[in-house]
């Protein structure tokens, strides 16, 4: 059982940046691909991007990829999602999960653990 808490979200202007945090507590986080996906209203949730269990293999969705960067601390069982470049778009709930399956996940299905969310709001 892995629990996890995303943190950092916020409002901010379109051009700015936001870190977000995903701390997991419980056994084996190292073990665990973790994948970040957003939920804007109206929307199904969407795949932002996920990390290996190793942190050195990423997997990006296009509409972010070249303005966000996901990291992990596998020392401090925490994940990043470093938001750059932010736009309007980018508006959503945020949350994190994690899988024991390998390879880039880009479906919900395939995470057995997720997150309560964090709100990111980007005005114009």
């Amino acid at each position: 059982q892995v629990q996890l808490v995303e943190s950092g979200g916020g409002l901010v202007q379109a051009g700015g940046s936001l870190r977000l945090s995903c701390a997991a507590s419980g056994r084996s986080f190292s073990g665990y691909t973790m994948g970040w996906f957003r939920q804007a209203p109206g929307k199904e949730r969407e795949f932002v991007g996920a990390i290996s269990w190793s942190g050195y293999i990423t997997y990006y969705a296009d509409s972010v990829k070249g303005r966000f960067t996901i990291s992990r601390d596998n020392a401090k069982n925490t994940v990043y999602l470093q938001m750059n470049s932010l736009k309007p778009e980018d508006t959503a709930v945020y949350y994190c999960a994690a899988t024991f399956r390998q390879g880039r996940n880009d479906y919900t299905s395939a995470y057995n653990y997720w997150g309560q969310g964090t709100q990111v709001t980007v005005s114009s």
